[in-house]
Parts: C-alpha cells; sequence; structure tokens
C-alpha cells in the first residue's frame, strides 16, 4: 500500500530461537535449602558424624567410660592374631558362599513360576513375598531355633527318613546351614525385583526361538539369562552386602560367644560383643571399619568381574 511507511522490525532479545529458560526467582534458593535441610541434617548428624567419630575411636583405647587413649594402628594389627576374629570371619564368609547363590537361585525359580498368569497369582506372590516383611524380628530367629533344635519338628522328620543328625541348632556342623536356610526362606525381596525383571523381557525371543526348535532349558541360558542380567547383578551386589551384616537370627540362635563351638560366631556378633559386652569400643570401631573395608572390596570385585557376563540394552557386546 502506498503512503504507509511501515516501522522497521524490532530486535529480539533471542534472534537464534533458543528455548528460553524459566526466570530464577528470588528466594528460590533458599527455599530448595529450606527442604533439603531435614536430608541434610540427617545426614550429619546421624551418618557422617556417627562414622568420623567411629574412625576416630578405632585408633584409640576406649572403654566408654573413661578417656580415649590415641593407641594408633593397634587396634588393626592385633586383630590378625586374634583367633575370635579370624573364626568370626571365616563363619561370615562361609554364609555368604552358601546363603547368597542359594537364595538368588530360590528366588529366580520362584520368580519364573510366578511370571506365567494363573489362579491365584497374587496369593502366592504375597506368600512367598511375606517373609521378608518379618525376615530380621526376634521372634522368627527364636521360632526357627526351637524348630531345628533336638528332638524338634525338622529332628523328627529326619529321622523318620532315616537321618539321624540330631538338633541343628546344637550341633557345630549344621548350625551354619540351619541359619542359610533361614536366609533361603526369606527370599521375597530379590523374587519380586526378579519378577520386574521377566516382565521386560520381549516374548517375541521366546516364540522366535522356540520356532527355532530351543528347548526349555536353552531359551532360559540364551534369552532369560542374558536379558536380566542386570537385575541379577544388583540383586547380587544388594544380597552380598546384607549376608555381611547379619545379625540379629546369629545373636539369637548363638549368643554373644557363638555357640555352638564358636560356628554361629559371625563377625556382627563378634563386634557387638567386644564393644558392648567387653566394652573395647575401640577395638570394635576398628572392626566395623574392617567389615567397611572388606564389603567395599567384594563390592568393586563384583563390579569389575560384572563386565564380562551384565549384559545392558543397547550393548555392542
Amino acid at each position: 500500500m502506498t503512503g504507509v511507511a511501515l516501522a522497521p522490525d524490532r530486535p529480539t532479545d533471542n534472534p537464534a530461537g533458543k528455548p528460553r529458560t524459566p526466570a530464577r526467582l528470588p528466594g528460590d534458593g533458599r527455599a530448595a535449602y529450606l527442604f533439603l535441610s531435614p536430608w541434610v541434617l540427617g545426614v550429619v548428624v546421624l551418618t557422617l558424624g556417627p562414622m568420623l567419630t567411629s574412625l576416630y575411636l578405632s585408633f584409640t583405647d576406649y572403654d566408654l567410660f573413661g578417656a580415649p587413649r590415641w593407641i594408633g594402628l593397634d587396634n588393626y594389627a592385633r586383630m590378625f592374631s586374634d583367633a575370635r576374629w579370624l573364626n568370626s570371619l571365616g563363619v561370615t564368609a562361609l554364609y555368604v558362599a552358601l546363603a547368597v547363590p542359594l537364595k538368588l537361585a530360590a528366588a529366580l525359580a520362584v520368580a519364573l513360576l510366578l511370571d506365567n498368569r494363573r489362579r491365584g497369582q497374587g496369593f502366592y506372590r504375597a506368600a512367598f513375598y511375606g517373609p521378608s516383611l518379618i525376615g530380621g524380628s526376634v521372634s522368627v530367629a527364636i521360632v526357627w531355633k526351637v524348630v531345628f533344635s533336638d528332638d524338634s519338628v525338622v529332628d523328627r522328620l529326619l529321622r523318620s527318613v532315616g537321618v539321624d543328625a540330631g538338633g541343628w541348632a546344637g550341633n557345630p556342623d549344621f548350625s551354619v546351614p540351619m541359619l542359610v536356610l533361614l536366609a533361603v526362606w526369606q527370599l521375597g525381596a530379590p523374587m519380586v525385583i526378579f519378577l520386574a525383571g521377566l516382565k521386560q523381557v520381549p516374548r517375541d525371543l521366546y516364540e522366535a526361538a522356540e520356532v527355532d526348535g530351543a528347548g526349555r532349558w536353552r531359551r532360559f541360558a540364551s534369552i532369560t539369562l542374558p536379558m536380566i542380567s542386570p537385575v541379577v547383578f544388583f540383586n547380587l551386589v544388594l544380597e552380598v552386602i546384607n549376608a555381611f551384616q547379619v545379625f540379629t537370627s546369629a545373636y539369637v540362635v548363638g549368643g554373644p560367644n557363638g555357640q555352638p563351638a564358636g560356628s554361629t560366631l559371625f563377625y556382627t556378633v563378634y563386634l557387638f560383643d567386644r564393644g558392648f559386652g567387653d566394652y573395647r569400643m575401640g577395638y570394635a570401631s576398628a572392626m566395623a571399619w574392617m567389615l567397611l573395608l572388606g564389603v567395599g572390596l567384594v563390592t568393586v570385585f563384583l563390579f569389575r568381574t560384572a563386565r564380562g557376563w551384565v549384559h545392558y540394552a543397547g550393548d555392542a557386546r
């Protein structure tokens, strides 16, 4: 249109058309720190504070009543000449070596059985998961000890089939297997995680393998295990860490001395006895840090070896 002057375009603040970020309002940072403060306070007071205190006490001779006396690395050096400490280390290692693979195998087997749709599936899942909710209670450990004591239900069942092993709770050869069975009975938590992993496996892989003539075991070894290997690894790390820290069941069954004959003297039981039985809190603190170091080394080893058998989506292997 003639006679009409067009106004020049106004310069824009965002000539490249980049998406704008929302403006930061005054007080946003203070509000964030306010909501984070309970967590930060809990970490500092309930986690970092006690950890640093125990680290300091591990280098001292402290009996809970007098002032800590600095002795350097004596507590750590004393462990390797402590027969009970070495025994607790062996008992705990045996328990971890037996309980972790058996519990994971049982949890995966139950998860495979419950993965298919069937009547009463929800009931079976709840029934298998139930023991995990009460697994750490003292009452369960007491009942377990009574069930495996001399002339109890288990002893009578075994004698009925010609096996006279006596009470497992009082037999040094069967006390650790008894606690391993208790751990396997509490398979609910890893079972639920395995179930979630099995749901993510594409069904067309099984159909293609079945068309090619692969049997049930072949499909499990070539499809199921590789596809859920990250879930297996996750459960493995959690169960190894938990197994090193077992305390309640071992203490109820064997007491502070790990009866019978020191066969249930787990690492945490001996740590508790040294700290609150003998009042050697400095030595107990050193034991706690050695446990942390040992669990950390085992975890690092698991992560290093996982590169060869754990497969993730999009992995080039």
